[in-house]
């Protein structure tokens, strides 16, 4: 196993550390910073996420500047992008920090690509994550890295750029799903 996929395999052993700062019953006291008060543990949480989020750059630059991308790497980078976004969605429900049903769209979408992508890899064909899947990932980082921070620096201004960074995670989530399909309805049109 190559260096970039052992980067992408770190990024999902963090998601159970993730799980259990964010969620085990600790109680650590609370920070204050720039005006907005938040539980030390959604700092903590909130540095985990972002660190694992920066490491699906990292396998990616690594993988392709050595030129080790292999059809390993095209598949468990995904799967770890949506393992962690989906922990952390789900985080921010169970905290209510984030609303279900945004949440529940977002969620269907990655399952609904996933399930598109076992279906053309059965047929030997491994779809790489395209540009707008790219952006869509990063604006749903940004989006729950702002969440989880409690939108720390906006507060100060009352902008609430979580919940916009949210609706444009959203958006970008439905348009990348509807053009994954639509670039691959070939499946659905030749199947038997």
């Amino acid at each position: 196993m190559n260096i970039p996929n052992k980067i992408t395999i770190s990024r999902i052993f963090l998601i159970p550390i993730f799980l259990v700062v964010m969620l085990a019953p600790f109680d650590w006291g609370e920070v204050s910073f720039l005006g907005t008060v938040m539980p030390i543990t959604h700092l903590i949480g909130a540095l985990i996420f972002i660190f694992a989020s920066a490491t699906d750059w990292v396998d990616g630059y690594y993988a392709r500047k050595y030129n080790l991308v292999t059809n390993l790497g095209k598949f468990l980078d995904p799967l770890a992008d949506k393992l962690l976004i989906a922990s952390a969605l789900i985080v921010l429900v169970e905290l209510q920090l984030a609303p279900s049903w945004i949440v529940i769209i977002i969620i269907f979408r990655e399952f609904a690509v996933t399930g598109l992508r076992a279906i053309l890899a059965e047929g030997g064909e491994v779809v790489a994550a395209n540009m707008l899947g790219k952006i869509k990932t990063w604006t749903q980082i940004v989006a729950i890295s702002a969440l989880l921070l409690h939108n720390i620096i906006f507060e100060m201004i009352s902008l609430p750029f979580d919940d916009i960074a949210l609706w444009v995670a959203m958006i970008f989530t439905i348009w990348s799903g509807l053009d994954y399909f639509i670039k691959n309805k070939a499946v659905f049109l030749n199947s038997k």
